[in-house]
């Protein structure tokens, strides 16, 4: 008798549950096997694929956290008041960082060890033991610049990024001058629109570093970041 042909059948679950027991003819034809065969034959590129990209992604992760980790450190060194990388390191964080958890995570850390490092070593005769946490609307006005950029920096463009750069400096000026006004009332300002008025205007001299401190920063980062993206594209990923 000749072997039916199995181009024009289709196999029910039931055939395929059945298959070891009286699916001998199927097996033979080899239908199965060289369909399942396949599939097992493509799962090791796909699999060692998608390791590359992964370790790609992890390796400009930390390549990133490295260059923000620095940003945060160079507060040590001598520099003018309010000439920081605070704006740019969020800015930062919110254009490269895929996840937003690795955005506010990441740079925050790194801004929080190099407040940690100066309220302790560079400031410690001002206070009393060790200070694990200070200047919280410092944090504040971190975590609204980052949320700033997420809105911004959708699109990268030179206009997005000086744009940006000056709204955080703005951002930032508004917000920390605020947590100043709370925390002096009674003592140099009043407790009155007149007295916030007062220390925003008292402010005023040290914005023009923060400006300046900002569109540094952000030209180093986003700088950095463009020319090792240029330099190892396999890097030229969306991080996290």
């Amino acid at each position: 008798m000749a072997k039916p042909r199995l181009e024009n059948t289709r196999l029910s679950p039931l055939t395929l549950g059945n298959f070891g027991q009286s699916g001998t003819s199927i097996w033979k034809e080899g239908r199965i096997f060289e369909f399942y065969s396949r599939k097992i034959l493509f799962l090791p590129p796909l699999i060692k694929k998608r390791t590359m990209r992964n370790k790609k992604i992890n390796l400009g992760i930390w390549i990133a956290s490295c260059l923000v980790l620095l940003a945060a450190l160079s507060r040590l060194l001598p520099h003018p008041p309010n000439f920081t990388p605070i704006g740019g390191m969020a800015l930062f964080g919110a254009a490269y960082f895929g996840r937003k958890s690795f955005a506010l995570v990441i740079p925050f850390v790194a801004l929080w060890i190099s407040n940690l490092i100066l309220d302790n070593v560079v400031y410690g005769q001002y206070y009393d033991g060790f200070v694990w946490f200070s200047n919280p609307m410092v944090f504040v006005s971190f975590a609204a610049i980052v949320l700033l950029g997420w809105f911004m920096l959708k699109k990268q463009s030179v206009t997005n990024i000086l744009g940006s750069s000056l709204a955080a400096s703005v951002l930032f000026f508004l917000i920390s001058n605020f947590g100043t006004w709370l925390s002096d009332i009674g003592n140099l300002y009043t407790n009155d629109i007149a007295g916030l008025i007062t220390c925003y205007v008292a402010g005023l001299p040290f914005f023009w570093n923060t400006l300046a401190g900002d569109l540094f920063y952000v030209g180093v980062l986003f700088g950095s970041w463009q020319f090792i993206s240029q330099k190892y594209p396999q890097l030229a990923v969306k991080l996290g």
